[in-house]
């Protein structure tokens, strides 16, 4: 398997997804098991921080007393964090 870290998050999604099939068809055995789980876990963690690197990046854009101003991802819809466009 290639190295977590060098997966794209949808190479990670995909291979994530292989784990969950192969455990769920539940003849693997134990050792094995643990090992695809503990590698499901990493590759759940690594999507899970490619995710919020990517949230962190979103703007989102709002009509606000008729003008359009961006806010952070997961801003308040009402406050100061927002600037107009």
């Amino acid at each position: 398997m290639t190295k977590e870290a060098e997966l794209d998050f949808e190479g990670a999604m995909e291979r994530l997804e292989e784990i969950v099939r192969e455990l769920e068809h539940g003849d693997v055995p134990l050792e094995k098991a643990i090992d695809l789980f503990q590698q499901g876990m990493k590759l759940s963690q690594l999507c899970g921080s490619k995710l919020e690197q990517v949230e962190r990046k979103i703007e989102m854009i709002t009509l606000e007393d008729g003008e359009l101003r961006k806010k952070p991802f997961g801003a308040r819809l009402e406050g100061d964090a927002d600037e107009p466009l």
